[in-house]
């Protein structure tokens, strides 16, 4: 059957006709910050639906702690993707890669500023932050004024995240069922 989208398969697959995957590390990076970046959504998304002090106070600590995860994944996947041997590109037309890059350099930067806005969001409000036991220092001082700032600052970006979450996962459904370019298969566990 011939190609539509004019691009070599052979050129980034296996002997056998598969998509050269992502080395093993990086995929467990990433679906690790996939759940973890879930897992904070989802539970600050119940923290507002329940009632009692206790718990509410339970709910953001593991708000807080999915977030700081996120934050020391995003450290390990830098360096784990700047140590990382590069794998062949999809072939794909300028624009789209233009867009992917765009969009990848978005979501890096994300995955870096809201756990840093929240921490910093908590230091302004006077909130010790801890992490496993542990208090981590404050970024700023307090202050309400900034605090409210932050607060803001960090709901933005968590739309503009989801956003783009949605984004990354309509592209990597158009590569695997419109493209069929075995792009999706490379990230799947």
């Amino acid at each position: 059957m011939p190609n539509p989208w004019g691009y070599n398969r052979m050129a980034w697959t296996h002997h056998d006709d598969r998509p050269a995957p992502w080395p093993r590390p990086l995929r467990v990076l990433h679906w690790l910050t996939v759940l973890c970046v879930t897992a904070a959504a989802a539970i600050i998304l119940l923290r507002d639906e329940v009632s009692g002090r206790a718990l509410r106070t339970w709910l953001l600590e593991g708000h807080r702690h999915a977030g700081l995860i996120v934050l020391v994944l995003f450290v390990v996947r830098v360096i784990v993707r700047a140590r990382a041997a590069k794998l062949p590109a999809i072939p794909m037309p300028p624009v789209m890669r233009l867009a992917a890059g765009a969009t990848h350099v978005a979501l890096y930067l994300l995955l870096l500023a809201m756990p840093l806005l929240g921490w910093a969001m908590c230091s302004a409000g006077d909130q010790d932050v801890h992490f496993f036991g542990l208090t981590l220092p404050r970024l700023v001082a307090p202050d309400d004024d900034l605090a409210d700032r932050l607060q803001a600052l960090h709901v933005d970006a968590a739309w503009v995240l989801l956003a783009l979450v949605c984004l990354h996962i309509g592209a990597a459904l158009f590569h695997h069922f419109g493209r069929r370019d075995g792009l999706l298969r490379r990230m799947w566990p």
